[in-house]
């Protein structure tokens, strides 16, 4: 496996989004968190979404052969059996790197089960997600379980805000994810997903304070979404494959409308930046 084959397999343009993740499930859950803890978080969390990544490929490598014969398994650039050995490594090594900080702070167990249960959600979500017609709602579970999993990890236990966070990351992904189903068909997809991509303008009056800070966040994400609503409408695979993929790298700017509402301006400024980043990488290495 080359190291283009590798990226391609990874999504990796899309990791900024899992910093960024991880960056707010640690500002609502230990406001005071260690920057040491918080980037080897990043690095378990980017490991599970690779690994997540992988797998899906690999599990639908034959549906990818009728559909999307470009993609590296069909395409012959790797076997099928290099792809399942490395996705299901990769979680091994993700579980391991997230129960590190959870020894570190004495909370190894809680560690241990959210990683766990993000894995469970991993497999389960790459094995049925094409014969579910609730899975957007299973990949949505998997990203909040960053948020959770990052709680859990650093202090043991997950909190009201964090918790709400989290569902509102849930319904903003799977929003996503039912939109992102077209891509094959290149339909113009339904308007309702957007009822779930649009939750998160619940976020800062509900989990803090209504800062100008807050609000600044959310206005740019407000326009990224409303962008991506206006490429999608123009129909056609190639548009809705560049909105879904401005949808996911919003994922960042979610993220920093919950930094901002608990008061970390400049954390906040650093999710933005992912923002920019993973749109900057999709360039190069497609997002969806």
């Amino acid at each position: 496996m080359n190291w283009r084959t590798a990226l391609r397999l990874g999504r990796v343009s899309n990791l900024p989004t899992v910093w960024s993740n991880t960056l707010a499930g640690a500002t609502l859950a230990a406001p005071g968190y260690g920057i040491a803890s918080v980037v080897t978080l990043m690095a378990g969390f980017s490991l599970f979404y690779v690994g997540g990544m992988y797998l899906n490929d690999a599990f639908d490598r034959e549906i990818d052969a009728r559909e999307r014969p470009d993609r590296p398994i069909p395409a012959g650039q790797v076997s099928p059996q290099a792809v399942f050995a490395t996705g299901f490594g990769l979680l091994a090594a993700g579980a391991l790197t997230v129960a590190a900080v959870g020894a570190r702070s004495g909370h190894i167990l809680a560690a241990l089960a959210g990683s766990a249960a993000l894995a469970a959600a991993i497999v389960y979500y790459d094995i049925n997600h094409k014969q579910n017609p609730f899975s957007p709602l299973v990949m949505g579970l998997c990203r909040s379980l960053i948020y959770i999993g990052a709680a859990l990890a650093l202090t043991g236990h997950i909190d009201g805000r964090a918790a709400f966070a989290a569902a509102l990351l849930l319904a903003y992904v799977a929003g996503l994810t039912y939109v992102a189903r077209q891509e094959a068909t290149g339909a113009p997809p339904a308007l309702w997903p957007f009822v779930l991509v649009l939750s998160p303008f619940a976020l800062p009056f509900a989990i803090g304070s209504v800062s100008a800070g807050a609000l600044a966040c959310l206005a740019l994400f407000a326009v990224s979404v409303s962008y991506a609503l206006v490429i999608m409408r123009r129909g056609g695979a190639p548009s809705i494959q560049r909105s879904v993929a401005l949808l996911i790298a919003a994922v960042s700017l979610l993220d920093a409308t919950v930094i901002a509402s608990q008061g970390a301006l400049l954390s906040s400024a650093v999710a933005i930046g992912a923002f920019g980043l993973a749109l900057g990488l999709q360039r190069y290495v497609p997002g969806t």
